[in-house]
């Protein structure tokens, strides 16, 4: 593994070397990177770790009291403009070309970890990630561009500098993405690379890109600009005394945090401005000329990277701010969310400067994406890093009031034969299958996913529908951001590559053969099954020596009350036309299957809610198919054994529906008298087990 310094390497325009002592301070100023093909096989969180095939091993389970959780720790955006303040100093130190940097808290990264540049916005300090450094330091090798107040180098020989970087790169390591973040002209100046550089494996993550300017908004902008004294900064600071703490600057916060004065200052600056104890920063950032500059460039990097969209490759995720977009053309974002490999990311309350928020966490949102891989695709196994204690608490909240109406129940099953209240009959070592019955809408996974986690500190990693993964452009089935956080507890597309490859992987695995017809099925179908004929599970099971659970799930009766299924929404022309027209547009998982079996169609169940029950969750009996390679390699064998695992799929089920006609907690007003008297954090109890 060799160690190589970037400043002698780059490109001419990076050999100018930061001097001033604290910038010596922060950052890697001969920035050292590792060349390394070796694939991530593991990643640190605190006290557990994610080995390559996708177990937690910890002595202490993190995700048991997720609720005292907080997110990590970041930098402030005071801390943005004292080290702003280190670039661009009073004596005008911050001169030269552009060149790169790589912040010190950035180095502790897994081995083999992607390349990432961060292309800067309009302050072009190469600071905008300063609040996302430490988290994404873990993940990626950071590269920082940084702009110099009084540089003037022109977009495209902006573009030129960030190829010649991306291509010597790639050279060195082929086979490894290369990730550009942008935002306003660092987004136009990625979109241009990308463009310019097909056959590179790119990935491009843009904040609120500019395509294209609203000129009935720049144009007043610029000339404003053009008539202000060119010393109207330098003469504020001087004589009116804009320093923390001064009157006028007393004054000035008063009015910015009036309503009227808050509209206005929002927008490009607004939103940095509003802290007028950094305007000194700010001033020298942004002197009049270096403003009218970067606005220019703006409009010219735009104009570049709009001509060239229709010809990108590159994978793409947009991340839109809900909040002062007023440079922003709507159309142009449409036009790069059409692309076949581009995903956008949607944050209503937040505004220009997205990375600089609070509850902005850009690793949670790749992570959410499934945009951080080591290779040419995403490999759902070796790629996939497990939440973070704060990330499962968001995951556990997003799913708090389904689990309170429904208090569920878990049972398993020791080897001795008896049922215990708790996953102690789950083994800890994987490959283990879980398969089991669909109620629904799938509703019980996520709760399970959950539960399993939060108890045994177990990964179980669902096979889910495809649909949760990709659209198709145009397509009117439901946005992926939707479904953004059953990704990061580890759903995983069904197929039987990605089914091969998790057991091979020692996984945990739920999977349910009744697939979309079980989870959608129609009025008076609760419980039953919609299997196919024949399945592979078993043999394949066999292979890795998997212990195969069945499991069973009630309780969405004693929810909801079906009242238009899907034979009722096909009488009704526009519903049967929209059922079509989504069924289309998504994967039949059965095109071999015949009949009932085969009908996959998509639709959303009309329901609604009863005074709630609960939910039941029974594991069986686990099934062992260690050393019967060879004998369960024999298609009649192990159908036998799919046979007798439906069979005690079903047994389940009938189990739970008998017990919880005794459970005393089965309506929710026991269960509410309970928790009023023994606290929220208590277990309410259930029917008796001893009588198994």
């Amino acid at each position: 593994m060799a160690i190589t310094t970037v400043t002698a390497r780059i490109t001419d325009k990076l050999s100018p070397a930061f001097t001033s002592p604290a910038m010596t301070r922060a950052y890697h100023l001969d920035f050292c990177y590792w060349k390394s093909t070796q694939r991530l096989t593991s990643v640190a969180y605190g006290n557990r770790e994610l080995g390559f095939g996708g177990r937690l091993k910890a002595a202490k389970n993190p995700y048991s009291f997720t609720e005292v959780e907080r997110p990590e720790e970041r930098k402030s955006l005071t801390d943005f403009f004292v080290e702003a303040g280190d670039f661009v100093r009073p004596d005008g130190g911050d001169g030269g070309p552009p060149r790169w940097f790589s912040p010190l808290e950035c180095g502790a990264r897994a081995p083999g970890s992607p390349l990432l540049l961060y292309l800067p916005g309009i302050d072009g300090t190469g600071l905008g990630l300063i609040r996302q450094h430490k988290r994404l330091g873990q993940m990626f090798d950071i590269w920082c561009l940084h702009f110099p107040v009084k540089d003037r180098t022109p977009a495209r020989d902006l573009v030129k500098l960030i190829e010649k970087t991306v291509r010597s790169e790639h050279y060195c390591l082929p086979n490894r993405p290369i990730y550009l973040v942008g935002e306003s002209i660092g987004a136009s100046l990625a979109l241009d690379v990308a463009a310019s550089n097909p056959d590179i494996d790119l990935v491009l993550i843009l904040a609120n890109p500019v395509t294209r300017f609203n000129s009935i908004m720049l144009q007043p902008l610029l000339s404003l600009l053009e008539i202000l004294p060119d010393g109207l900064p330098s003469l504020i600071l001087e004589n009116f005394g804009l320093n923390q703490g001064s009157p006028l600057t007393k004054m000035f916060e008063t009015m910015l945090n009036e309503t009227d004065a808050a509209q206005m200052a929002r927008g490009l600056l607004g939103e940095l401005f509003a802290t007028s104890s950094n305007l000194p920063t700010l001033i020298r950032i942004f002197p009049k000329d270096t403003l009218l500059w970067k606005l220019q460039l703006l409009k010219s990097a735009s104009a570049s990277a709009n001509s060239q969209m229709d010809t990108l490759n590159a994978q793409i995720l947009i991340l839109l701010s809900g909040r002062d977009q007023w440079l922003m053309n709507k159309e142009d974002i449409e036009r790069l969310h059409a692309l076949p490999r581009c995903e956008v990311r949607e944050f209503e309350n937040s505004g220009q400067f997205l990375f600089l928020e609070d509850g902005v966490d850009l690793v949670s949102i790749i992570k959410r994406a499934y945009y951080y891989r080591h290779g040419k695709s995403f490999d759902y196994i070796s790629d996939y890093i497990p939440p973070s204690p704060f990330e499962f608490k968001e995951y556990e909240e997003s799913q708090r009031l389904l689990t309170a109406v429904t208090s569920p129940v878990y049972l398993s099953t020791l080897s001795n034969g008896a049922v215990v209240r708790s996953l102690a009959g789950i083994p800890s070592e994987g490959p283990v299958l879980y398969v089991g019955n669909h109620m629904l809408l799938g509703m019980e996974l996520h709760a399970t996913a959950a539960h399993f986690l939060k108890e045994r500190n177990i990964l179980l990693r669902g096979l889910a529908h495809p649909l949760m993964f990709t659209k198709t452009t145009g397509s009117k089935l439901p946005d992926v951001q939707l479904y953004d956080l059953f990704r990061i507890v580890g759903a995983v597309p069904v197929s039987g590559m990605n089914f091969y490859k998790l057991l091979r992987s020692n996984a945990h695995v739920a999977l349910y053969p009744g697939g979309v017809r079980e989870a959608l099925h129609r009025k008076g179908e609760e419980y039953k099954l919609f299997w196919p004929e024949h399945s592979e599970f078993v043999r394949i099971a066999s292979k890795f020596g998997a212990k195969i659970i069945p499991f069973g799930v009630v309780g969405e009766d004693d929810v909801f009350e079906m009242v238009l299924d899907y034979n009722d929404q096909m009488k009704i022309p526009f519903l049967k036309n929209f059922i079509e027209e989504i069924t289309q547009d998504s994967v039949n998982l059965r095109n071999d299957e015949e009949g009932e079996l085969g009908k996959q169609d998509l639709h959303v169940p009309g329901i609604i809610p009863k005074i709630p029950g609960r939910f039941y969750v029974y594991f069986g009996k686990p099934i062992e198919t260690k050393g019967r390679k060879k004998e369960l390699s024999d298609k009649e064998n192990a159908h036998e054994v799919y046979l007798q695992v439906k069979s005690e799929v079903e047994n389940c089920m009938t189990y739970l529906k008998m017990k919880r006609e005794i459970d005393p907690y089965r309506n929710i007003l026991p269960r509410l008298l309970y928790y009023l008297s023994h606290g929220l954090s208590s277990q309410i109890p259930t029917f008796d087990l001893r009588d198994h």
